[in-house]
C-alpha cells in the first residue's frame, strides 16, 4: 500500500515536471495554460467515453469525427470562461513581489475549475440515462430541492453517487497536487513584459470564448450537427451546457424569441384562427385570448371535477397504445369513458404537465410558469375559473407541496386548500412521500368530506410512486421485472393503486356527479435519435365518471385541450383564456399537438411535424404515429405550418410578459353583469 502511494506520488511529480517544462514560457500565466491543457485532455477523454458508450447513435449520424473536432472548440469556450478571471486580475497581482500569493491563488482557482469540469462530466452518464441529453437547465432546477434530489440519488443511484463523489475527490486531489508541483517552477516576468503581453492574451481569450467571427458569439445551438439531440449534446461539454442554460434562464420572459421575431398582432390573429375558436368573442381589451366558452353539455347543476395527474405514465407503459402490459387497470377502465388514442404531453417535466393540464397553457423553452415570478398570482387555472363558479378547489399530493414551487403557484391561483404529506399518515413512505395507495386513501377521505359540504368541487390529485427511485410497498403486485425497484414495477404498482381508487370511488354517492380525468404529466424518460422524440411525448388520457359514455378519440390532441373539454362536460359555461380545443363539441376534426424538447419546439399536425430551433430555419419531417418514427430526412417547412408553429411558441411568452393570461377583475365582471362598460 505504501509502495503504491509512493509510486503514485513519484508519477505525479514526474507529470508535473513535464507539464512545467511545456508551459514554462508562459511565465506567470503558466498555471492558466496548464489548466487549459489538462482540461482539454479531461474533456476529450470524457467525450470519447460517452461516444463509445453511445456509439450506435453516433455512428448512425456519420459525424463521429466532427463530434471530436467541434468538441475541442466547445471545450475551449468553457475553459476560456475559467481563464477569464485570473487573466483579468493578472496586471494587479502577477508581479514578482506577489509571486507566492499569485501562484497559490492560481493553483486554488485552477483546481476549482478542473474539479468543476470533472464533476459535471462524471454527472453526465446518469443524467443522459434519464433525459437522453447532457446536463442542462433541469440540472439547475433540481438543485433547488436538495433533500428530494439526494433521497432519489441515494435510494436509486447509490453506487453511481458514491463512485462519482469518490472519483471527484480522488482526481480533484490529484489535480491540486499536479498544479501545485508544477507551480513551483513558475517564473515570474518583469512588470513591463507582463503588461505588454496582457492585451494580446486578452484578445486571444476573447477569440477563444467567442469561437466565431460572426455577429454573435458561439452558443450550444451552433453545435447541433445532426438530427439526434443526444449526439448534438455530446459535441459540447456538460459544464458549458449548464452555463448556457443559466444564461438562457435569465432571459426566460422573452425566451420564445430565440426562434425569431413575429409581430404581436400576427401572433394573436394566427391563434384566433383555429377552427375551434371560430366565432369566439375576443373583445376584452388587453386580454387577447380571453373569450367565453359555451358548454356543449347543458346541466341543471354543474358536475364535480377530479383530475388524477399520473407521474411519468407515458404510452410506453400502456399496451393498447403500443407499450408494455404493465397498466392492466387502466386498460380495463379505457372501455368505460373517453379514451384519447393520440394525446401528447407538452414537455418532459411535471410542472410542464401541470401548466398544460391545469392552466391550458402552451409550452415555452423557458421554465414552466409554475416557477416563474409573474405567474404566482392572478394567473388563470381551472381552479381560479371554477372558484368563480362556486367550486371548492384543492390539491392533494403525497409529497411536500413546496416541491417545484407547486404550493406557491396553486395557492396564488385559485386552489383554496393544499393537502400534502404533512396531513397524511401513510403506511408506506418513499423518497417522494406517501405511496399512491396512501395518497388515494387520503383523497377518498377528502372527496367524501367535499361531497358532504354540498358544494361543487375540483380536486387535483398528483401521484408520485412512479418516480425514481421507484419505491413502493411489498406484496402489492406480481412484479413485472425480477428486480423490484424498476420503472416497470413502479408503473404497475401505480396502476394497481389507481384501479383500487376508482373502484372505491364508484361506490360513493358523488360518482354520478363527478367527472374524472386520468392523464399523465409526461413519460418516464424522453429520449430518441431524432430532433424531437415525438413518440416519447405520447401519453394516455381517459375521461370517465358521471354520465360519460365510452368513446375512442382518434384525433391528435394536446394536454392543453383537456381544460376546455372538461369545462364543457361539467356543464360550465364561462370566460377563460385557454386556447385549447373542446372535444365535447367536436371530437372528429383533425387536431394538432405541440411539444417542447429542451430548446426545440415541434408542431405536430396530421403526419408531419414542423420543428423550430434557435437561430435556424424551420424544418419539416414526416411522422408515423403507428411506429412512432420521425423521418430523419427533413425539408424546408411549409410556410403555413411554420406560421402556426411560430405563433403558438411565441404566444405563451407574450402572455406571460404582459401578464394577460388571466380572468377579468371581479369588479369588471360585476359591472359587465349589470350591463355596464368594462
Amino acid at each position: 500500500m505504501v509502495g503504491s502511494a509512493s509510486g503514485a506520488s513519484v508519477a505525479l511529480q514526474s507529470c508535473a515536471a513535464r507539464l512545467a517544462r511545456v508551459t514554462r514560457w508562459a511565465g506567470p500565466y503558466a498555471t492558466i495554460l496548464q489548466v487549459l491543457l489538462i482540461g482539454l485532455v479531461l474533456l476529450s477523454l470524457s467525450r470519447a467515453a460517452l461516444v463509445i458508450w453511445q456509439w450506435d447513435r453516433v455512428e448512425a449520424t456519420g459525424m463521429a469525427a466532427a463530434v471530436f473536432v467541434q468538441g475541442v472548440r466547445a471545450d475551449l469556450i468553457l475553459l476560456g470562461y475559467f481563464a477569464a478571471i485570473p487573466l483579468l486580475l493578472a496586471p494587479f497581482a502577477a508581479h514578482r513581489s506577489m509571486a507566492r500569493f499569485w501562484t497559490g491563488a492560481m493553483v486554488a482557482w485552477g483546481s476549482f475549475a478542473l474539479v468543476t469540469v470533472l464533476f459535471m462530466e462524471l454527472s453526465s452518464p446518469q443524467f443522459i440515462l434519464q433525459y437522453d441529453v447532457r446536463p442542462n437547465r433541469l440540472f439547475i432546477e433540481y438543485l433547488a430541492y436538495p433533500r428530494e434530489v439526494f433521497a432519489t440519488l441515494w435510494n436509486g443511484f447509490r453506487a453511481a453517487l458514491v463512485i462519482g463523489i469518490g472519483l471527484t475527490v480522488i482526481l480533484g486531489a490529484a489535480f491540486f497536487l499536479l498544479l501545485r508541483h508544477a507551480a513551483a517552477a513558475t517564473r515570474m516576468w518583469p512588470s513591463r513584459k507582463l503588461l505588454l503581453a496582457w492585451p494580446l492574451l486578452c484578445l486571444a481569450l476573447l477569440v477563444q470564448v467567442r469561437s466565431t467571427t460572426g455577429h454573435r458569439p458561439a452558443n450550444p445551438a451552433m453545435f447541433a450537427l445532426t438530427g439526434d439531440a443526444l449526439v448534438n449534446s455530446l459535441v459540447i461539454n456538460s459544464g458549458w451546457s449548464v452555463l448556457a442554460a443559466m444564461g438562457s434562464m435569465r432571459n426566460e420572459a422573452v425566451s420564445s424569441e430565440i426562434y425569431g421575431s413575429v409581430p404581436r398582432a400576427r401572433v394573436i390573429d394566427e391563434i384566433r384562427s383555429a377552427p375551434w375558436l371560430h366565432g369566439a368573442d375576443f373583445s376584452t381589451p388587453g386580454l387577447p385570448t380571453l373569450h367565453r366558452q359555451q358548454a356543449a353539455v347543458t346541466r341543471d347543476r354543474p358536475l364535480n371535477l377530479v383530475i388524477i395527474l399520473q407521474e411519468s405514465l407515458g404510452a410506453t407503459f400502456v399496451e393498447s397504445l403500443g407499450g408494455l402490459p404493465v397498466t392492466p387497470e387502466l386498460e380495463k377502465l379505457r372501455h368505460e369513458g373517453w379514451w384519447f388514442e393520440q394525446l401528447y404531453a407538452t414537455g418532459t417535466r411535471s410542472v410542464r404537465g401541470i401548466e398544460a393540464v391545469v392552466a391550458g397553457y402552451l409550452p415555452t423553452p423557458a421554465r414552466s410558469v409554475v416557477k416563474l415570478s409573474l405567474a404566482q398570482q392572478g394567473f388563470y387555472t381551472l381552479a381560479a375559473g371554477l372558484g368563480q363558479e362556486g367550486y371548492h378547489t384543492e390539491f392533494v399530493y403525497g409529497g411536500e407541496a413546496h416541491f417545484d414551487n407547486m404550493r406557491s403557484f396553486f395557492t396564488g391561483n385559485g386552489f383554496k386548500k393544499i393537502v400534502d404529506s404533512a396531513e397524511m399518515r401513510p403506511a408506506f413512505t418513499g423518497s417522494w412521500g406517501a405511496s399512491d395507495e396512501d395518497l388515494f386513501d387520503k383523497s377518498l377521505e377528502r372527496l367524501a368530506d367535499l361531497h358532504a359540504a354540498k358544494k361543487p368541487f375540483f380536486s387535483l390529485i398528483f401521484t408520485s410512486s412512479n418516480h425514481e427511485p421507484f419505491e413502493f410497498p411489498d406484496g402489492k403486485i406480481t412484479l413485472h421485472d425480477p428486480q423490484k425497484q424498476t420503472v416497470n414495477n413502479a408503473v404497475k404498482y401505480a396502476d394497481f393503486a389507481l384501479g383500487k381508487f376508482i373502484r372505491a370511488a364508484k361506490k360513493q354517492p358523488y360518482w354520478k356527479d363527478t367527472v374524472f380525468l386520468i392523464v399523465a404529466d409526461h413519460d418516464n424518460r424522453v429520449y430518441g435519435n431524432s430532433l424531437v422524440p415525438i413518440k416519447k411525448f405520447h401519453i394516455p388520457g381517459l375521461i370517465l365518471g358521471a354520465d360519460i359514455q365510452p368513446k375512442q378519440i382518434k384525433a391528435i390532441a394536446s394536454q392543453v385541450d383537456l381544460g376546455p373539454t372538461l369545462l364543457s362536460l361539467l356543464g360550465v359555461s364561462s370566460e377563460h383564456p385557454m386556447i385549447g380545443r373542446d372535444f365535447a363539441r367536436d371530437s372528429t376534426t383533425p387536431g394538432r399537438a405541440m411539444m417542447q424538447f429542451d430548446q426545440v419546439f415541434a408542431w405536430l399536425e396530421g403526419t408531419s411535424a414542423t420543428i423550430l430551433r434557435p437561430g435556424q430555419a424551420p424544418v419539416q419531417a414526416d411522422y408515423a404515429a403507428a411506429t412512432g418514427e420521425l423521418d430523419p430526412r427533413t425539408r424546408a417547412a411549409d410556410p403555413r405550418q411554420a406560421a402556426k408553429a411560430m405563433a403558438h411558441v411565441m404566444l405563451p411568452s407574450l402572455l406571460y410578459r404582459e401578464q394577460v393570461y388571466r380572468l377579468q377583475p371581479a369588479v369588471t365582471r360585476l359591472r359587465l353583469a349589470r350591463g355596464g362598460n368594462p
